[in-house]
């Protein structure tokens, strides 16, 4: 226990030391904007291109292991939806509410800090993770939302998701990676050397702009924050095991990176969408504080649960 704990101390420091930078002043939201754009279209996308490009389509595409994370899912989700609209919420704000319960932070911290600590064999599950959060869990809430205030599902709304999701560039890196994968040439010595450079800076700087990002942030309702949390930080994990164990069986290396992905707190996308549609954006914003202040606990216990896997 103590040695997971002083394994992902580091990770989650690097986040404080982002929260005290900005805290003090010393960055300002656009420069922030600004790192937080070379992680996502530079770091990170060549970390999945590197990682892709080394990696089978049938590797990727295992049914098995998105039938039981999306059975997860969707029973936590709902889960989640039913304890709001039993509070009375409207549609909408039950929708995002269970929404935190589910998308934790895979591409900024989930994928860069799990590698190092379960291993490279967690990169695959991980990734898997992560495309499905992507392509079919954050379009799903968009879907929701606009049906909620009467938009209707039909093309015209269809139409910019398609548009969103092909000009991501961890699905078009991602994309990328496992094309080149199909030829069977590996990727040029250089090239490759180049693309784990790029990619080496993704932990930190993700991990830097995530601190950076909950210094404007404030706890909430601790009532509500806190279940949403308890919601993504221990009731998503075990039912993921659940799932992944016993359901359908997985090998313990899958199931363990699974569990642990599961266990991330609230990403920082739920908060944009939230405020892009002023639904709930301050209870959003308070629950992705709160998870990921809970996370430094939470995810060093999830950790050493899933070590013992067999």
């Amino acid at each position: 226990m103590l040695d997971i704990l002083a394994r992902t101390l580091p990770f989650f420091a690097l986040t404080g030391l982002g929260w005290v930078v900005a805290v003090r002043g010393l960055i300002t939201p656009a420069e922030n904007a600004a790192l937080t754009k070379f992680v996502f279209y530079f770091a990170l996308s060549a970390m999945l291109l590197a990682l892709t490009s080394g990696l089978s389509l049938g590797d990727m595409l295992d049914g098995r292991v998105f039938a039981a994370y999306g059975c997860a899912w969707a029973l936590v989700w709902l889960l989640g939806f039913t304890v709001a609209r039993l509070r009375g919420l409207p549609l909408a704000e039950a929708a995002m509410e269970a929404q935190c319960g589910v998308i934790g932070n895979t591409g900024f911290l989930g994928l860069p800090m799990l590698v190092v600590i379960l291993g490279p064999s967690s990169a695959l599950p991980v990734l898997q993770v992560l495309i499905l959060d992507m392509v079919i869990f954050n379009p799903l809430i968009t879907l929701i939302i606009t049906a909620a205030r009467g938009g209707g599902l039909g093309i015209a709304s269809l139409k910019p998701l398609a548009v969103s999701l092909m000009k991501n560039p961890i699905i078009v890196s991602s994309l990328t990676g496992l094309g080149w994968s199909l030829t069977g040439i590996p990727l040029p010595a250089p090239a490759l050397d180049f693309l784990e450079l790029l990619g080496r800076a993704a932990t930190p700087v993700a991990l830097f702009v995530i601190g950076v990002s909950l210094a404007g942030k404030g706890a909430g309702s601790l009532l509500v924050t806190g279940w949403i949390s308890a919601l993504k930080l221990v009731v998503h994990p075990l039912v993921t095991a659940v799932f992944a164990l016993w359901v359908f069986d997985l090998p313990a290396p899958v199931a363990a990176a699974m569990v642990a992905a599961a266990a991330l707190p609230v990403a920082g996308n739920v908060y944009i969408l939230a405020a892009h549609y002023g639904v709930a954006p301050q209870r959003v914003s308070a629950s992705i504080l709160v998870s990921t202040v809970a996370a430094i606990l939470t995810v060093t216990l999830v950790l050493a649960w899933v070590a013992g896997f067999q």
